[in-house]
């Protein structure tokens, strides 16, 4: 048998260090989160505020946080489960749904903070490039910067629609127009009107159509709930533009109403010290009054 040198010895096992924990789960990309979270030392204590984008299959959830040691602190969140209260009753996690959980929250956090009036946002939404400026007399405009994750940020990915509509709601977040659906990286420019169908579901509206014509058992199947719903492609885009009325009108969080549950036991319930003294001292009086009936 050949020599092999041994790689892996007493001294390399001694000096290894594990990965943090969230890195081994596959979790956070460190390297991203370093970036975005490291203050200037010049800024002190400053927040550096974050708009969190994290998508899963049933529910979008956008939330504006900032790093201290002992973790992370959320001062403000949406979430698209909450869009059937302003109108929004399906497709809770498409592009649309996504733009109008960042609107609910950059509206919310900014009612938070008493800014909703002096910043109201962009009221022509129309899928062009949006930035708030800050104004002279008063505070400054709300800042943040998006933290995708390890989502893919290619064009046209939902990440960036809350992100817009953060933006458009009257957050202040550095971003350009490179991956808004629209955008043509041959001629470097961004077709609004593409963007614009995105944002109030217009996209979706067409895609219904074609598949009715096509295949209409196919249709009643993938959009069954949004025939439930009396959502079709002819009125889901006053349907959006609704919700983004009413979510401009009332951000705030609305708690969910207590269920009176009534638990069940699945074992006997505790009867107490002098109820079990009792019930031991009536088995006795039986047990003996059997044993002077047998002597009889």
């Amino acid at each position: 048998m050949p020599f092999v040198k041994v790689i892996k010895n007493k001294a390399y096992f001694k000096r290894y260090q594990v990965k943090f924990r969230r890195r081994r789960e596959g979790k956070t990309d460190y390297f991203a989160r370093k970036r975005l979270v490291i203050q200037d030392k010049n800024k002190y204590n400053t927040p550096k505020y974050r708009l969190i984008v994290r998508s899963s299959n049933t529910d979008i959830c956008c939330q504006i946080a900032y790093a201290r040691l002992e973790g992370d602190y959320i001062v403000s969140a949406a979430y698209s489960h909450e869009l059937p209260r302003y109108g929004v009753k399906v497709g809770l996690t498409n592009y649309a749904a996504a733009y109008c959980t960042g609107l609910l929250l950059a509206r919310r956090i900014l009612q938070k903070f008493s800014l909703d009036k002096m910043y109201t946002g962009n009221d022509n939404i129309d899928g062009s490039y949006y930035c708030v400026e800050d104004q002279d007399d008063g505070p400054g405009a709300f800042r943040c910067c998006l933290d995708v994750g390890l989502a893919r940020t290619s064009t046209g990915a939902k990440v960036f629609a809350a992100m817009k509509g953060a933006v458009d709601g009257g957050l202040d977040i550095p971003h350009s127009v490179k991956r808004f659906p629209g955008y043509d990286n041959e001629e470097k420019s961004l077709n609004a009107e593409v963007h614009r169908k995105h944002i109030f579901g217009v996209h979706v509206g067409d895609y219904m159509r074609s598949l009715q014509e096509e295949d209409e058992d196919a249709f009643k199947r993938q959009f069954s709930r949004f025939i439930k719903a009396g959502v079709g492609p002819d009125n889901i885009e006053e349907m959006y533009k609704k919700a983004h009325a009413a979510i401009r009108a009332d951000p705030a969080h609305k708690p969910a109403p207590k269920k009176n549950v009534t638990k069940k036991r699945w074992n006997a319930k505790k009867i107490g010290l002098a109820a079990r003294q009792e019930k031991i001292k009536q088995a006795k009086e039986e047990f003996l009054s059997q044993i002077e009936a047998q002597k009889e």
